[in-house]
């Protein structure tokens, strides 16, 4: 078949790919060849629109075993335990079919972090809808959290934590991040890189069908009015055979039989054995037609373009094929060895005895094409928002009106379909800063949250990138742990336009300064492009997933008020900044301004002191402050206790309105018991920290001094209400 442009553009090829294509290998390539190309140079796989900006992340430090670079990152936690972890998007297959979609996204980031050894203990996401009001927001909503609901309900890792939220910016192409963490031994983490000639590669797991052909290229394009048409791309996910899989993996990985696994994930066969080869600077060598198949007549590029799910690649040490055998063929798997690896440096596909593809290894590797894409900086909103030229509204009626929002309103429905509490080793789910898994059998327990503004990002991507990996690390801070290392998941749209790659620059500039002054390194990531449809892009949307480390679970702390009458404390600075800000948002649909600064040495010393006064047990409970502000923060804590509280207005204070929901950065709110007060305080004063005693807790009322008084169970039902009427 001669190459035309029709078939170049269906395989997300340019022509002067096409041409680079043509230039390595000294001739033109068939069919299969060019699929693989399309499959290894796309944006999902290469990342060549991103590459050069990702490179100047922070990726290394002590407790860094694995940087970014294999299935997942690995992280020290000490006792020779680690941490195994990774997000990744699948927002176009979700909105496509959005149960199998957010189900084989689970599924997916699950084989990346059991493929490195790690026996997963926890699933997270970030996912984000249009407006309530669109057509689709409901069925799309509904069908991706039974999706994430129902593969990791089945598969028996419970879904800890996550955030839910609705922005118009989305109503045409939604995000689906998924995370998962895994727990193992320092001693026994496996990795991708081949090793050795003539060596076995073993296919595992389930058998190859049509479903998620194209999916990594689908991945990588934008959507348009056809985009209803892509569903035959989108894979099927089995929970129950992943169960399998895993446990078989688990079991092989005792001994010291794998050279080398990976996850046939993003473009299936294609890419695990390429990246297997490209790694260990090797060939290797496949008899398609030894591929296990559950439909007849699949063609080599079949084959190697699905996307089928729960499959693993395997290369195996010499004399230790017929031991793995057994333990896959107990666990009801397909087990077979379809070739070997070579000297060769090239991919060589054999279907029948005829080598029906060859290429060489560096040419779908190292030689996949590097954009350093034009771009344009965006600078710093400069309009002032004067809330006294705006209608005047109540302090109690704005409260109530981002209580009972969407985005603000109890979660409690969708993650009632998540079993958080399988395994038996969740502390603290979601409804936290961030939820806390208990280490099997030890005193030590990890935190775990993810958080993303993508109206910070879109104000002015610097600041939002900055502030993002701050809010993080807050998060894991109030719950009391020490913040040990991300993950990312980059959501953005068409990179070929110069405002978008400026958007991904400078968050990437943001966020790279805030992790190399709070020492939080970048050790996995994904970088989701293309996401549009019809030239409209998403607001640029960074999810960060952070893991910190509780030395003894016993200290964590909640953002629920332990008791009455303790005194409520202020920790940091407020300004009052309104500029895009939940309280604008949600009372006047005005959605504009600068997003706060954020000051990290502020931020550093305040997250540090207040972790200091929890190690030392004089916290009860905290919370960090952020959309919505102090108010907000106050409310939550109060909801999720059903405990009252009341707050003293400051002073000779002329912007009690800004004061409360201006959402400045690096604050919390810390509850402390009167005896610890002078404790506390001296610790603060120690550590230059400003801090302000704002109030107590009460039995029964949320209570501004002069502005509201409100039953805490009239606030739970405000809070209650949205999504019982959704």
């Amino acid at each position: 078949m001669s190459i035309n442009n029709e078939i170049l553009e269906k395989h997300g090829l340019k022509l002067d790919e096409y041409k680079k294509i043509q230039k390595l290998l000294t001739r033109n390539p068939n069919l299969l060849e060019l699929g693989i190309f399309s499959a290894m140079w796309n944006e999902h796989c290469s990342y060549k629109s991103s590459k050069i900006h990702l490179k100047n992340l922070p990726t290394k430090g002590k407790q860094v075993i694995q940087g970014p670079g294999e299935n997942a990152g690995v992280i020290d936690i000490g006792d020779d335990d680690a941490i195994i972890f990774k997000i990744e998007s699948h927002n176009h297959p979700s909105y496509i079919e959005p149960y199998q979609g957010a189900a084989t996204g689970v599924g997916g980031i699950l084989r990346d972090v059991f493929t490195m050894g790690a026996r997963p203990i926890a699933l997270l996401n970030s996912i984000h809808f249009g407006s309530p009001s669109h057509p689709k927001t409901k069925t799309l909503l509904n069908g991706v959290v039974s999706g994430i609901g129902g593969y990791g309900n089945c598969i028996g890792i419970p879904t800890v934590a996550g955030e839910t939220k609705f922005n118009d910016t989305y109503n045409e192409n939604i995000l689906v991040n998924a995370m998962a963490v895994g727990h193992a031994k320092k001693e026994k983490i496996f990795y991708s890189k081949a090793k050795g000639i003539n060596k076995a590669v073993v296919y595992v797991g389930s058998k190859t069908g049509r479903d998620g052909i194209h999916g990594a290229s689908m991945a990588s394009a934008e959507f348009d009015e056809n985009s209803e048409e892509k569903k035959p791309t989108v894979q099927v996910g089995d929970p129950f055979t992943e169960k399998l899989l895993l446990e078989a993996c688990l079991e092989l990985m005792r001994d010291d039989s794998i050279i080398s696994i990976q996850d046939m994930g993003a473009a299936g066969l294609t890419s695990s054995s390429v990246e297997m080869a490209s790694k260990g600077s090797l060939g290797i060598e496949l008899e398609l037609d030894k591929v296990p198949c559950r439909e007849e007549n699949m063609t080599p590029y079949e084959i190697m373009l699905s996307e089928s799910q729960e499959r693993m690649l395997i290369i195996l040490e010499d004399g230790k094929e017929e031991n793995a055998r057994k333990i896959f063929e107990k666990w009801d798997l397909d087990f077979i060895v379809i070739g070997k690896t070579t000297d060769t440096k090239n991919l060589t596909l054999k279907f029948a005895g005829k080598v029906e593809g060859e290429i060489p290894i560096e040419a779908l590797a190292s030689k996949a094409p590097v954009y350093d894409r034009k771009w344009t900086k965006k600078n710093l909103p400069t309009k002032k928002i004067e809330i006294k030229k705006l209608k005047k509204i109540k302090i109690e009626d704005a409260l109530i009106k981002i209580l009972s929002s969407p985005n603000h309103s109890n979660k409690s429905w969708i993650t009632n379909q998540y079993d958080q509490m399988v395994m038996c080793d969740t502390i603290q789910k979601s409804g936290s800063d961030a939820a806390i898994v208990r280490i099997h059998n030890k005193d030590k327990a990890i935190a775990v949250s993810v958080d993303s503004s993508a109206n910070y990002c879109k104000s002015h991507p610097f600041t939002g990138g900055k502030q993002i990996v701050c809010e993080n690390w807050r998060n894991l801070i109030s719950v009391g742990a020490k913040p040990l290392a991300i993950t990312n998941c980059l959501n953005f749209g068409n990179p070929e336009n110069e405002v978008i790659m400026g958007e991904f620059a400078e968050c990437l500039k943001g966020i790279k300064e805030a992790c190399n002054f709070l020492n939080y390194p970048v050790v996995s990531g994904n970088v989701s492009f293309y996401n549009g449809t019809n030239k409209k892009n998403i607001f640029p949307t960074p999810v960060i997933g952070g893991v910190g480390l509780i030395n003894k679970f016993t200290k964590s702390l909640s953002s629920q008020f332990k008791k009455k009458n303790s005194l409520i404390i202020l920790v940091g600075k407020t300004f009052g900044h309104i500029g895009q800000s939940c309280f604008l948002k949600e009372n006047y649909s005005i959605l504009d301004g600068a997003p706060p600064e954020t000051n990290l040495v502020n931020e550093r010393n305040n997250g540090l002191t207040v972790f200091n006064l929890i190690e030392q047990d004089l916290i009860l409970s905290a919370h960090d402050i952020s959309s919505g502000g102090l108010i907000t923060a106050l409310s939550e804590m109060a909801i999720n206790s059903l405990m009252g509280v009341k707050v003293s207005k400051p002073k000779k204070l002329t912007n009690f309105t800004e004061y409360l929901f201006g959402e400045d950065q690096g604050r919390y709110v810390i509850e402390v018991d009167k005896k610890g007060q002078k404790d506390v305080e001296k610790i603060l004063k120690l550590n230059d920290i400003f801090y302000e005693i704002i109030g107590f807790t009460q039995k029964k009322y949320f209570e501004i001094e002069g502005e509201m008084k409100i039953d805490i169970n009239d606030l739970f039902k405000v809070n209650n209400q949205w999504y019982n009427n959704y």
